[in-house]
């Protein structure tokens, strides 16, 4: 189904908000983690999670949460941003909440879910002072958990560092025929936007000539990094880095590529939904996973750019000011969506 089409049918749903209305002027004052939240949050028991975030991270930032708060399960439902996106909007339109939380990889998913009403604000004191402004919507309705890169990488045991790619331009030499493995835009939030950024930078004849390089199809941006891990192909066209960079630290043979003309950088903001059926665990969820505890465990564990200020990056990274990184337009690409699938599958047909 359409994004657009999606989006019309479900926006007569049980909120009152009319689609295309501002949902707030201003956010509301920050909170604290108080004991009355949190033994709130006790009294439900279970959060829901739905995040693009691969697995290995994900599963990991529930039980550290779950650690930390005794009694309250967090149910991590993992997912495409894209396919994500298109079960909220389905559960809604059937009169089905079941979404707490929700964290996407494709930003622009957060702007129709906020002018339909459907995100509940929420800052607490944590993100009101430590994350910067333009990292979080100024009505408080969601908030960037974590910022990553779509990165060529190549598996150094099949590709020699004097024959590697420095950019995306270099990935048309006939010599990678065959040895590429890429991610889709319609399943993947990561690969949404970054298509869209190189689109802009390198325009579709770019697509055009890479599907001739008979490149190996996945759909989520977190096969890439694990297929050039196994030696299934030589080298990743995009993938999300922090999973490169992961596979590395256990001793893989990858080496990470930050392209000359500039790597498509990838916001994944997070929000508590207003139906939530666990309104008080949601928002101890975001809570957490915004303080710097909660935003250095996810750094300490994959190596994700944090949106807290007070954490710095994973030692070993180079810092995200260091790499030259392509714009993020997230209207472009809530505008471009379904022309970028339907051009996309065309170009490679699939």
């Amino acid at each position: 189904m359409r994004r657009r089409t999606l989006l019309a049918s479900t926006a007569a749903s049980t909120f009152l908000m009319p689609f295309g209305a501002r949902v707030v002027s201003a956010a509301p004052p920050a909170e604290q983690i108080t004991p009355a939240l949190i033994e709130a949050a006790k009294k439900e028991g279970k959060v829901s999670y739905y995040t693009a975030m691969d697995l290995s991270v994900a599963e990991p930032v529930a039980r550290a949460f779950e650690a930390k708060y005794p009694g309250i399960k967090v149910a991590v439902e993992r997912t495409g941003s894209e396919r994500l996106f298109n079960r909220i909007a389905q559960e809604v339109a059937s009169k089905i909440y079941r979404v707490d939380v929700a964290n996407s990889a494709d930003a622009a998913h957060f702007l129709p879910w906020k002018r339909q009403g459907w995100l509940q604000p929420f800052v607490t004191v944590d993100i009101a002072e430590n994350v910067p402004a333009e990292q979080r919507d100024p009505d408080g309705t969601y908030v960037n958990q974590r910022t990553h890169l779509s990165a060529i990488a190549y598996n150094t045991g099949l590709v020699k560092p004097e024959d590697a790619p420095k950019g995306f331009n270099d990935l048309l030499d006939p010599k990678y025929t065959g040895k590429m493995v890429k991610a889709h835009p319609g399943y993947s939030g990561t690969i949404m936007t970054a298509t869209q950024q190189l689109v802009q930078a390198l325009g579709w004849e770019y697509f055009e000539k890479l599907a001739k390089q008979k490149v190996l199809q996945v759909q989520s941006a977190t096969e890439p990094p694990k297929k050039i891990e196994a030696g299934e192909r030589a080298i990743a066209v995009d993938g999300s880095d922090y999973l490169f960079w992961m596979a590395k630290e256990r001793g893989s043979p990858i080496q990470v590529v930050y392209a000359v003309e500039g790597t498509p950088l990838i916001t994944n903001p997070m929000a508590v939904f207003k139906a939530a059926p666990n309104p008080n665990a949601a928002r101890l969820l975001v809570a957490w996973i915004m303080s710097a505890e909660g935003q250095q465990f996810i750094v300490d564990l994959s190596g994700q750019y944090p949106a807290n200020k007070l954490i710095k990056a994973k030692a070993g990274r180079p810092a995200l000011s260091s790499i030259k990184t392509l714009p993020e337009d997230v209207a472009a690409v809530e505008k471009q969506a379904d022309e970028i699938k339907a051009r996309y599958a065309k170009i490679f047909k699939v």
